[in-house]
């Protein structure tokens, strides 16, 4: 496991150079969406995450691998970063430099990223409807969701904004009704 501290040393000066570079060219939301879909790439694949990162490949296969998924496809300076963590051999951190620009281009929108696990998949209007309640609780312009499905919650949902957490399923009621039949016992 990376240490935090240390993986943010290494990307956070690498994902602000992109956001510089991207400013600079008025193509911030091209480039976010871009390093969106970079990081499902690389979530979706674990054979080129470990090509990526196993050193002892050698750097121009790694380079010749990024430019046939990238090349064409991203903006240019997306590429020039992505060849720039395998010369520099970096590349074990792409997907902490692609979060961390993805961090720095919501604190430009100001938006927030709210984790939403919800017993059953959500429709659109609750959808809505949580992005306009954590929007008025955070003070956020925008919210961007993160949507996943856990049976095992059993209904409801949990939300959690940055450190807060607002547990509204059944399975945490039931755990707070369990702690406070033993704490009465």
């Amino acid at each position: 496991m990376k240490d935090s501290t240390m993986t943010s040393e290494v990307t956070l000066p690498y994902a602000k150079a992109l956001m510089d570079i991207a400013k600079e060219n008025g193509v911030v939301d091209e480039v976010g969406n871009e390093v969106a879909g970079l990081l499902a790439v690389l979530n979706d694949s674990a054979e080129l995450t470990q090509f990526l990162g196993n050193p002892l490949m050698e750097p121009e296969a790694k380079k010749g691998a990024l430019r046939q998924i990238a090349e064409g496809k991203v903006n240019p300076a997306v590429l020039s970063v992505l060849l720039l963590l395998v010369d520099r051999n970096r590349i074990m951190y792409l997907d902490g430099v692609l979060e961390q620009y993805q961090v720095l281009l919501r604190e430009l929108k100001q938006t927030v990223l709210a984790d939403v696990v919800s017993a059953v998949p959500l429709s659109e209007e609750q959808t809505a409807t949580i992005r306009d309640r954590v929007a008025a609780l955070s003070g956020a312009q925008n919210v961007e969701l993160s949507v996943q499905v856990d049976p095992d919650l059993l209904g409801g949902l949990i939300v959690k904004v940055g450190s807060q957490v607002i547990d509204a399923s059944l399975r945490g009621q039931l755990r707070r009704i369990g702690m406070q039949l033993a704490a009465a016992a």
